[in-house]
């Protein structure tokens, strides 16, 4: 039995429709975004087959495209489009605390924004954030991508765009891929670099964090600033 034949109000599409996304089983929403099955099996059993074979949704949202283009079902377009999906899903979740014009108060404040954003990414990047003198976010760059290093990351580039947003202190964050949120040497040497280059510019670093999966590492706590 193809999607056709169900009752149009069980079909993934009409369903929303009718009822609302929220009433969408995990395989019904993602079968909306595969749009067609493979031959033999409904778009929803594709589905269904898919999501148990990654345990939950957060497994399947790590994968890359060459990981996705390889799983039974999904080609080049259909892999594209989840790729998007889940990214936009990161950067609501993200998006919304920051707008909210929430104060940082903690380094967990930080970690709770950027992790959705940080903890899948495959290559390094160094994120600088900038606040207010309320201590509320205004802006977040990327400054580099790719592994650390004092040649990557230069003061110059990092405070001449705190600078153009008239920040006035700045955060800096950035991710380990290996899952391990523990400083290297070349991170404590970069954070003093720019904690000394903060305070001739009268912009403070308030704290470097390292993002790792779903786990962080603040400077600050550890004492290393």
């Amino acid at each position: 039995m193809g999607v056709k034949d169900l009752p149009l109000d069980d079909r993934p599409r009409e369903k929303l429709m009718l009822r609302g996304p929220h009433n969408l089983t995990d395989a019904e929403l993602l079968a909306i975004l595969l749009r067609t099955g493979k031959k033999g099996k409904t778009v929803i059993s594709v589905a269904q087959e898919i999501i148990q074979t990654h345990k939950n949704l957060a497994v399947l949202a790590s994968k890359t495209l060459s990981d996705l283009i390889k799983i039974g079902g999904i080609g080049k377009d259909k892999a594209a489009t989840l790729l998007a999906a889940f990214e936009l899903s990161r950067r609501i979740l993200s998006q919304s605390k920051w707008f909210s014009e929430k104060k940082i108060t903690s380094p967990q404040d930080v970690a709770e924004i950027f992790i959705p954003l940080l903890r899948d990414e495959m290559k390094e990047k160094f994120i600088l954030v900038s606040l207010n003198s309320a201590n509320k976010i205004i802006a977040h760059d990327e400054i580099s991508i790719g592994n650390l290093n004092s040649s990557v990351v230069h003061p110059r580039e990092v405070f001449k765009t705190a600078m153009d947003h008239k920040s006035a202190s700045i955060i800096l964050l950035h991710n380990h891929p290996s899952g391990n949120p523990e400083p290297s040497n070349e991170d404590i040497l970069i954070t003093k670099k720019m904690v000394e280059s903060g305070k001739i510019l009268d912009i403070p670093v308030f704290d470097h964090i390292i993002i790792a999966g779903n786990s962080f590492t603040s400077f600050v706590e550890r004492r290393l600033i």
